[in-house]
């Protein structure tokens, strides 16, 4: 059974990985996709440099959260550990798929290290408030674990947020991750992401970094319709 399960997260990271070429969310070998199976606690995720025109998904890569590859030739993806991170802390909330990327207008924030700000509603849909940069990484930090290091300071960054409310990190002077219930969800956080972070861009620009933020009430309301306890979003069963 959990050969199985494990197959079947294989196919779902393998077509997830190529749904970031369909939505034009990376080039060559930049980005990855990775899916947590509960079942064995086992996280599946891209082979480290093959070409996405290349990719198979018998050549998905299933490594236990403590960095062990389990039953493939493949060596994982370098961003493993930080997948591994953050399974680690957010996988008890129902995360279950993680993104990385290199969308340009996403990483235009991160090379800056300021937060996408929350100017309007295309953004609250998704995310509630801005979207986090974490802090820059110190020298020790870099040099002596750097993929797991960067786990751990996106981890501090969300000791003080609500990682399914915020589904969507930049880290300062890299790139942006996202997450979801399934690899294919965390596909899509990328996407809205690279969306409302061209659009924050282009606020600034055409207001001279004078955009207002979104006002709390419809900020709230937004988020809430589609997320809350109550919400009413999309069809309904009678």
């Amino acid at each position: 059974v959990i050969e199985m399960s494990l197959e079947a997260l294989k196919k779902e990271v393998y077509e997830a990985n190529m749904e970031l070429v369909e939505k034009q969310l990376v080039i060559s070998t930049w980005g990855n996709v990775s899916g947590y199976d509960e079942e064995s606690g086992l996280m599946v995720i891209k082979p480290s440099g093959v070409p996405y025109k290349e990719l198979r998904p018998d050549q998905m890569v299933p490594v236990d959260l403590n960095g062990n590859v389990v039953d493939s030739d493949y060596v994982p993806s370098t961003d493993t550990d930080t997948h591994i991170e953050l399974y680690k802390a957010f996988k008890d909330q129902g995360i279950r798929g993680i993104v990385h990327t290199h969308s340009q207008f996403a990483t235009m924030w991160a090379q800056m290290g300021k937060n996408i700000p929350c100017y309007g509603t295309t953004h609250c849909d998704y995310f509630f408030g801005d979207i986090p940069c974490t802090r820059l990484m110190t020298t020790e930090e870099i040099e002596e674990a750097y993929e797991k290091n960067t786990g751990k300071v996106i981890l501090e960054e969300f000791e003080k947020r609500n990682c399914v409310e915020m589904q969507a990190v930049l880290v300062h002077s890299h790139a942006p991750f996202t997450w979801g219930k399934t690899p294919h969800a965390a596909v899509l956080h990328a996407q809205v992401l690279e969306y409302v972070a061209k659009m924050a861009i282009f606020d600034e620009i055409a207001t001279g970094g004078k955009c207002e933020l979104i006002k709390d009430n419809i900020k709230m309301k937004h988020y809430n319709r589609k997320f809350g306890p109550n919400a009413y979003y999309g069809q309904h069963k009678k």
